[in-house]
């Protein structure tokens, strides 16, 4: 996984008109030009929100992309803790959860 050329696809889709025509019309071409893993390529076609900030995707990137999905704020926040139920914890980033033995609750707070 390189979780900068999986923000560098979201950065470059969330600011170019071009590229972003090019993942509707034909993402497989597009993600040709990053080397993104299966998994990175299947979240970002489906969009899998929770997937791609499990992943470790920026929150800021990713709330662009969802914005271009059209998914709603509250939708976009409920999608990212479905992704950590579903797929675990943060992996890389900035948002990684390296703390053994401790989880995230839903309001926010550390559990141990």
């Amino acid at each position: 996984m390189s979780l900068y050329y999986l923000q560098k696809v979201l950065y470059d889709i969330n600011r170019d008109l071009a590229v972003q025509k090019q993942y509707q019309d034909d993402a497989d071409t597009l993600f040709d030009n990053y080397a993104l893993t299966d998994e990175e390529r299947n979240a970002l076609k489906q969009p899998d929100i929770g997937l791609l900030y499990v992943l470790g995707v920026n929150g800021q990137i990713l709330m662009h992309f969802a914005a271009f999905h059209k998914i709603e704020w509250a939708d976009y926040l409920q999608l990212m803790r479905d992704g950590i139920t579903e797929h675990g914890p943060v992996r890389e980033g900035v948002y990684a959860m390296t703390v053994v033995g401790e989880r995230f609750t839903d309001n926010g707070n550390v559990e141990s």
